[in-house]
């Protein structure tokens, strides 16, 4: 039996599920707009790879910003007056 390797050379290794632009976006609540002035910020996750499709991050390192750096949003019965 042949064992076979999945990377290929000078490919980094996985540990993770990545995420791409739309699902930050999403993970984020924001607009596209506004993603692209958040990635800009130092604190933000550099991305694991850059693609000729564009960047890709690993989706651990955005949720630890998103828990380190974004309020979180209130609870919808918050908003409401009653």
């Amino acid at each position: 039996m042949i064992k076979t390797d999945r990377t290929r050379m000078g490919e980094p290794e996985v540990p993770g599920p990545l995420v791409g632009p739309g699902e930050i976006i999403d993970m984020l609540g924001v607009s596209r707009s506004r993603f692209r002035q958040i990635i800009l910020q130092p604190y933000f996750p550099r991305p694991f790879q850059i693609l000729q499709a564009g960047a890709i991050w690993l989706r651990s390192d955005v949720e630890a910003y998103i828990r380190d750096y974004r309020r979180p949003k209130p609870p919808a019965d918050e908003d409401e007056q009653g």
